[in-house]
């Protein structure tokens, strides 16, 4: 028995929805496209870059500030952050006064780790959104929806 679905546009191309979901994608996949240059998954520079960001205000920067700032999950973070110990980007230390808390920071591997993947994000951002015709007012709208 087949059931008439009913769509409210005629094309999927109309849908604001479907094509922030196909440009999400699309960007992802040159962002890790461009990251696999240096053994980076997007998903791992965000976790580092969020952590150079709070490491600029505080020494003490603990997996749930990284988590918080990302706004990632909690176990995915903790997941994301026990690879890139693995490969000696970063280091996790018991924290002094919160024994329950993990402090994280950059090794110099990983500074210069994240340094490299700032710049071939940069050049990979200035690509992607090399198109639209005024990124200031793209940045602002994608602002408004985000607050």
């Amino acid at each position: 028995m087949n059931k008439k679905i009913s769509f409210h546009f005629q094309r999927p191309e109309e849908n604001l929805g479907y094509l922030l979901w196909q440009t999400t994608m699309l960007w992802q996949k040159q962002m890790n496209r461009a990251l696999d240059k240096i053994n980076l998954t997007h998903t791992q520079f965000v976790i580092m870059a969020a952590l150079g960001w709070l490491l600029k205000n505080s020494e003490d920067v603990t997996q749930k500030e990284i988590a918080d700032h990302s706004n990632t999950d909690r176990m995915m973070v903790s997941k994301i952050l026990r690879t890139l110990q693995k490969n000696e980007l970063i280091e996790r230390k018991e924290h002094e006064t919160d024994t329950r808390a993990k402090c994280v920071f950059l090794t110099d591997k990983g500074v210069d780790t994240l340094q490299k993947a700032i710049e071939i994000k940069t050049q990979a951002n200035n690509l992607f959104f090399g198109k639209l015709s005024d990124k200031q007012k793209f940045g602002n709208e994608l602002r408004n929806i985000t607050e």
